[in-house]
């Protein structure tokens, strides 16, 4: 049985847009979210929360409105963060993470930083702006489980602010794919096994395509196949980008498939990106039964 939780939030300003405190009820762990143009607010109204050991997160975008995020820690993060507002222009915001019984040490927030680089890396969501990614530091077998346990919550926290760079879209326990073409259009080209989700298949023009419904939209599964044609449509820039960002790649024939899994918000995205032309997913993507996503939507609302 999966145990919910509760967070707490404060709106500094009573909106949404200002600076916002952030807690997950019974833990000490706190976060707190401000517009850089308000940071200055924060030593005022803020001074003991950020005067102390922490990780932080700079989140802004780059030329071509790719999210991107620094992760950096410190013994004093104000400190550091007056540093960034001269040093860094590509942020907007920052997300910075701290412990009400100040019980974090230099070691642990190295320790926290090494391992919030490799989670964002890893989910591949944000573009990662750190140079390198340092080792993690030394910590006794009950400090590592202690930070491990804190990781969780910043991660709720974080996800809870507006920000997911640091879930996986999508957990595949086992992904066989079989050794055949990748212009193979039969069912038994492709074999997947998911701990959770739909499967949904797309099956159109001789294009095979597979993937997973989740909480935040469709993921389309490495090795689903792309059309070559293309007419014009919606998100005719979305799939230039992908192809540009290589997420969308040839094989050695010349044909498109997906190089590596890709969410997508809505299945009309998935379906259009991956057909080259504007159409309904939730009539193309379908279950093993043949079922579309419109009619299993359908059914379980009939049936609740």
């Amino acid at each position: 049985m999966v145990l919910g939780k509760s967070v707490r939030i404060y709106l500094k300003e009573g909106n949404v847009s200002g600076i916002k405190l952030g807690e997950v009820v019974n833990h000490t762990i706190q976060a707190l979210s401000c517009p850089r143009n308000k940071i200055s607010d924060l030593n005022k109204f803020f001074m003991k929360e950020i005067n102390r050991p922490g990780v932080y997160f700079l989140i802004g975008e780059d030329d071509s409105n790719q999210n991107q995020v620094y992760i950096g820690e410190a013994e004093n993060v104000w400190e550091r963060l007056k540093n960034h507002d001269t040093k860094k222009d590509f942020w907007s915001e920052v997300i910075l993470f701290s412990s009400k019984d100040e019980n974090l040490t230099k070691s642990h927030v190295k320790y926290l930083e090494s391992r919030l680089i490799s989670i964002a890396l890893n989910a591949d969501r944000y573009k990662v702006e750190n140079s390198n990614s340092p080792n993690l530091s030394s910590l006794p077998l009950p400090d590592q489980d202690s930070m491990e346990d804190f990781l969780l919550n910043v991660k709720l926290l974080n996800g809870t602010l507006g920000h997911k760079f640091l879930e996986n879209p999508i957990k595949i326990n086992e992904t066989k794919i079989i050794d055949v073409p990748l212009t193979a259009t039969t069912e038994s080209s492709v074999v997947i096994s998911s701990s959770g989700g739909l499967k949904l298949e797309l099956k159109v023009k001789g294009i095979f395509a597979s993937a997973i419904q989740t909480d935040e939209g469709l993921v389309v599964l490495e090795q689903s196949q792309v059309s070559g044609k293309t007419k014009p449509f919606g998100y005719s820039s979305l799939r230039e980008k992908l192809i540009q960002d290589r997420v969308i790649v040839p094989n050695t024939q010349g044909n498109l498939y997906y190089a590596k899994n890709y969410l997508f918000e809505s299945p009309s995205a998935a379906a259009a990106v991956t057909l080259g032309y504007s159409v309904n997913g939730r009539s193309v993507w379908k279950d093993e039964n043949g079922k579309s996503l419109n009619e299993i939507e359908q059914a379980q609302v009939i049936n609740s």
